[in-house]
């Protein structure tokens, strides 16, 4: 773990002074009406994204031109007033100081690294070739990795990838990797699991979410081939949904159901609109349970389980980061928004009362008046029995990544710890 940065954290301090006195010296006390205003902008415009999803026609419409103006009233009430400047100003400061403060504290970690001095002997390797628009093609990563020793195993998209991994194991391989998408990455991570064999991720997928947590170049797939020669080993954990293992998370509701849509992989906003007023307001809308291990959740339209907590509100599309993947726990994300007024309250974040709600858990039931539920487990759609218990498996995959890694796992993709922040800022070298 590395140490922090006073210098960052005290740059982060003044930011944060300077946001909130450009507004108090430009205006004064009148400077907290215009915050108001602004925050009633956001929840009128959050009520217009509400119109925009959940209804059809005219509603639909009157969302759409809700959304565009309220915030673009507010900013023209700025600019009359001679306040757009400070906002502006007020904002880019508050946006360094909220940078400069995640990065200023120390670093989180993916998880303990082990030396790994031994390297695999029969080392194998499934590529995807269709995987992130060919990528596997693009930077030769066949040659390179039967180059380093593996033996390599094409996916022509008619074959089972855990028969697939099952088979390597059988013939002797002392190493599993993949150079495809996250879907993939979990169905070959758990047969590793299960033989405790070392598992290496080539990130050769479209998103490649697994491999950012893990500190590897999603734009320089082949360097995850060092490992072989030079690499640390990480102990991380897995999660289950059922008996479907996912190294990122499992979502359960609207966008599970969004994406069982056959049009949906062709036209993915074209379908979202259609079908999400149905799924969010219709008659036939799904409403799911969710035991978060004590806790009791109920009248939920959405629900993310992710594979230890990411650091920020995420969606299924684009997750935030985690800053370990070690920590034992699920992470919870869980959306309740039935009307404008709920929609409104989502402005005031996961901590407001309103329909977000972020916790952890080691166990999470999900359950709704179906016997099945659609989930997309890793961005792949499958449909489970009801009720789905998810779990974790602490430290169930041995994951070997290089030595050396362009990225680590980022201490605050989160709210940052201002406490933490201010400290380090007053800190002497003596006190370090």
């Amino acid at each position: 773990m590395h140490e922090g940065s006073p210098g960052r954290a005290r740059l982060a301090v003044l930011a944060l002074l300077g946001s909130i006195l450009v507004p108090l010296v430009t205006a004064g006390l009148r400077s907290l009406l215009w915050v108001l205003a602004g925050i009633a902008a956001l929840a009128l415009a959050a009520i217009g994204v509400w119109g925009i999803l959940a209804h059809t026609g005219v509603v639909r419409v009157l969302g759409l031109v809700l959304a565009l103006a309220a915030p673009a009233a507010v900013l023209a009430l700025y600019a009359a007033a001679g306040m757009l400047w400070a906002a502006c100003l007020s904002l880019a400061l508050w946006a360094l100081a909220l940078a400069t403060a995640r990065s200023a504290l120390p670093s989180g970690h993916t998880a303990s690294e082990q030396t790994a001095t031994k390297a695999p002997r029969h080392p194998w390797v499934l590529m995807n070739p269709r995987s992130g628009g060919g990528k596997v093609g693009r930077f030769d990563l066949v040659d390179r990795a039967r180059a380093a020793g593996c033996r390599v195993t094409l996916l022509d998209g008619d074959q089972d990838v855990t028969e697939l991994a099952r088979q390597a194991v059988a013939e002797g391989a002392d190493l599993l990797a993949v150079a495809g998408g996250d879907g993939t990455q979990a169905l070959v991570a758990e047969v590793a699991a299960r033989h405790d064999l070392p598992f290496l991720v080539i990130p050769a997928g479209t998103r490649n979410h697994f491999a950012l947590d893990l500190g590897l170049d999603r734009d320089d797939p082949a360097a995850a081939l060092e490992a072989l020669a030079d690499g640390v080993e990480l102990r991380i954990d897995l999660g289950y949904a059922a008996d479907r293992v996912f190294v990122n998370n499992a979502s359960f509701g609207t966008y599970a159901f969004v994406v069982t849509d056959p049009a949906y992989r062709d036209a993915k906003a074209r379908t979202t609109l259609r079908t999400l007023p149905g799924l969010l307001t219709g008659e036939d809308a799904p409403r799911l349970r969710a035991r978060a291990d004590r806790t009791h959740i109920d009248g939920l339209q959405a629900l993310l389980v992710s594979n230890n907590p990411y650091g920020r509100a995420v969606d299924a599309a684009h997750p935030g980061r985690r800053g370990r993947l070690d920590s034992g726990l699920l992470g919870v994300v869980c959306v309740r928004v039935g009307n404008a007024a709920q929609a409104a309250r989502l402005v005031r974040g996961p901590g407001s009362g309103g329909g977000l709600i972020r916790l952890s858990a080691a166990t999470v039931v999900v359950e709704a008046d179906t016997d099945t539920l659609p989930a997309g487990i890793d961005g792949e759609h499958v449909v489970l029995p009801s009720p789905v218990v998810c779990r974790i498996a602490p430290g169930a995959l041995r994951v070997r990544v290089p030595r050396r890694r362009p990225r680590t796992s980022p201490a605050g993709d989160g709210a940052a710890d201002w406490p933490g922040v201010v400290r380090l800022a007053l800190s002497s070298p003596r006190t370090r």
